[in-house]
């Protein structure tokens, strides 16, 4: 999954700007396992918090997430994070004020359930280069050829 250019540079600046229940949440996600990264570029998009070994997307909704067109953007952004074969959780920021401990044991049980789910080969980053083919683990049996 490639970044677009200039996402890495935003995603620097949102680390710089986080806001207040981001930065409640972080300072617990940090110290868990598996490891979540913050600001986390991916596509054109940038992820408030990714667990890779989990392939979990934590996205942290303030009130500007239900005005606008921001809930139909937000279904576009997680059908394609779903299609690269993510799961998304939308927490209300808040939510994230209120129980940012609870809501942090819940995402470390989530993440643990779903890491040791995920075959170690679909964990690992794809070889520089590789990131388009299409690699099973080597014990999926290859799909029979149409007759």
């Amino acid at each position: 999954m490639n970044t677009e250019p200039g996402m890495i540079k935003i995603a620097r600046k949102l680390r710089r700007e986080m806001s207040p229940p981001e930065v409640r949440l972080w300072v617990r996600l940090r110290i868990i396992k598996p490891q979540f990264r913050r600001q986390h570029p991916l596509g054109r998009y940038v992820l408030d918090f990714y667990c890779h070994a989990a392939r979990l997307v934590v996205e942290v909704d303030g009130a500007a997430h239900s005005m606008g067109d921001a809930p139909a953007r937000d279904e576009r952004r997680d059908a394609w994070l779903a299609a690269k074969g993510l799961r998304v959780v939308r927490i209300a920021a808040s939510d994230v004020l209120r129980d940012p401990g609870g809501i942090t044991g819940w995402l470390a049980v989530m993440s643990r359930v779903r890491a040791a789910r995920i075959p170690s080969a679909l964990q690992a980053p794809p070889p520089e280069g590789e990131e388009g083919l299409n690699i099973r683990p080597s014990n999926t049996a290859a799909p029979s050829p149409a007759r």
